[in-house]
């Protein structure tokens, strides 16, 4: 499914059906400290129902499914939803997706202990989404959002990486991270409160096939590539890695959470 959104890498199309693949290889790679910050907080654990927006190739859900939640994953590409069926039914793990628009998720009011959207949530018509999340949540609810950029001011690596990306997609708009809170939307505040939040730094590890894969599987490249230039850039981002990095390295992160409590009535 091709999207167009103006906020977007001025508003150049995009499509996440057309990296499916590497993003099931390359894209699951969330340090065990990410997932233990959520646990730490009482989220996503037994007897929680949970609904993961964006869910993409079920990352979130699938590994922390050890935890006991019940989860649900919708996401916009029915090709990314595809991918997570098969890696849940592959793995054995009982998880409900649904390839459905943010917007338009359908379930009865008071569905849900938790929802989560992880590296996604600027994606959403907020106007639109915060009140539906509000009616989806059990009185007590909490809407937990995620993040995990690379730093390239901080990393060569990273650094150089996006610096090539950018000269095939200068408007790409994920580029030139630095640390920071997680931006919550005004309308938010009409429906939920702050609870928590939390910046913290993380080394993930790569080799340098699965950091180029990382790499292709970003919004910037495999989802919004030509052919034709997907192909140049591979070509010129493998020889760069091979001039730069070694066999295998950690690439410098940060990550960021917030707790939004559903307000009383």
């Amino acid at each position: 499914m091709e999207i167009r959104d103006s906020r977007i890498d001025s508003g150049k199309a995009f499509d996440w059906g057309r990296t499916s693949e590497d993003y099931a290889k390359y894209r699951d790679i969330y340090p065990e400290e990410f997932y233990k910050k959520i646990v730490e907080r009482g989220l996503c654990l037994e007897g929680q129902n949970v609904l993961d927006l964006g869910t993409g190739t079920g990352v979130l859900p699938r590994n922390m499914y050890r935890y006991g939640a019940h989860w649900t994953g919708t996401d916009i590409s029915p090709e990314q939803i595809e991918q997570a069926r098969n890696l849940a039914d592959a793995a054995g793990m009982k998880i409900s997706f649904q390839a459905v628009p943010a917007e338009k998720t359908d379930f009865p009011d008071g569905s849900f202990d938790v929802i989560t959207a992880c590296q996604c949530f600027w994606y959403f018509d907020h106007e639109k989404v915060i009140p539906k999340l509000y009616d989806l949540l059990k009185p007590d609810g909490r809407l937990l959002i995620l993040y995990m950029a690379w730093l390239p001011y901080e990393d060569p690596i990273a650094g150089k990486s996006e610096e090539l990306v950018l000269r095939y997609n200068p408007g790409w708009s994920g580029a030139g991270e630095t640390r920071h809170p997680i931006w919550i939307p005004d309308v938010a505040y009409k429906y939920f409160e702050t609870e928590d939040h939390e910046e913290y730094d993380l080394r993930v590890h790569f080799t340098k096939n699965t950091w180029h894969g990382r790499m292709k599987a970003c919004r910037g490249v495999g989802a919004s590539l030509s052919e034709n230039e997907l192909q140049k850039w591979d070509a010129e981002h493998r020889k760069l890695l091979d001039e730069i990095a070694p066999e295998e390295f950690d690439v410098l992160h940060y990550a960021a959470l917030a707790v939004l409590r559903k307000k009383t009535e």
